[in-house]
């Protein structure tokens, strides 16, 4: 086990339905990375939040798939990130992980968001997953997710608590007020990615991508910072003498999700 996980995060502004642009956007930053464990994408990286085109939507072999391999491979890292993926006559908003050997992993968005009817033309997915880098266990969700604190809840004793997100400015607030929640009552390392720019519709979405520690503390913001990336080192040791200090987890209730 490593104790020391480095972490890129990625802040970028998104342009609307132009894989190209975003993905050539994303190459040109990790030229800034030398060395990391991880990178995290925002939500729908490369085409920005979209629901209602099955257009854009790819399969698990799909040329964006492969792209995050072959990056991943490049850096000798593990890159996470979600896209519109079409399965079996279902569409997916689907995080795609793929670790630093090569291995794929996959979380479904379980919460769709209605408000921008992506219930409509989605299909929710049910579990968490929990993936395992170095030691760590780390625990990828996407956006909406953020605001259902029983879905979150750190019944499998993880150690990274991740939403990739496409958040809006008018409610960022609640997003910095959230992110920092689930990391205290979770007593994990709680990262936030979201997205820069405004999508088509005059959407704006602010960044605000952040870091917090077990206690609530942040260890990183990025504020409104266009098209950049910024890495973090997170240490298991300073996570583990905490828990063993001040040992919330093991007085959280006894209950269950039913689906």
């Amino acid at each position: 086990m490593e104790s020391k996980l480095d972490i890129s995060i990625f802040q970028i502004d998104l342009a609307y339905k132009d894989k190209e642009a975003n993905l050539n956007l994303i190459e040109k930053l990790s030229n800034k990375i030398s060395k990391t464990d991880l990178i995290l994408l925002p939500e729908m990286f490369n085409t920005s939040f979209i629901t209602d085109d099955i257009n854009i939507s790819e399969d698990m072999n799909g040329p964006t798939v492969n792209w995050m391999r072959s990056l991943a491979e490049q850096k000798e890292c593990s890159v996470a990130g979600t896209i519109l993926i079409k399965q079996e006559n279902h569409f997916y908003n689907r995080l795609i992980w793929v670790n630093n050997d090569q291995q794929i992993f996959y979380y479904d968005k379980s919460h769709l968001f209605s408000l921008a009817n992506e219930d409509k033309y989605l299909s929710k997915g049910k579990n968490k997953i929990i993936i395992n880098l170095n030691g760590w266990k780390i625990c990828p969700l996407i956006c909406y997710d953020i605001r259902f604190p029983v879905f979150c809840r750190n019944t499998e004793n993880y150690d990274v608590l991740i939403f990739l997100s496409s958040w809006p400015e008018k409610r960022i607030d609640a997003w910095d007020a959230l992110l920092k929640a689930r990391s205290i009552e979770n007593q994990c390392y709680a990262i936030g990615v979201n997205r820069t720019g405004k999508d088509n519709n005059g959407f704006l979405f602010p960044g605000h991508s952040s870091v917090y520690d077990s206690l609530g503390n942040t260890l990183l913001d990025l504020s409104t910072e266009r098209n950049v990336v910024k890495k973090i080192t997170l240490d298991k040791n300073e996570l583990s003498l905490r828990r063993r200090q001040l040992q919330f987890l093991k007085d959280m209730d006894d209950f269950k999700i039913s689906q």
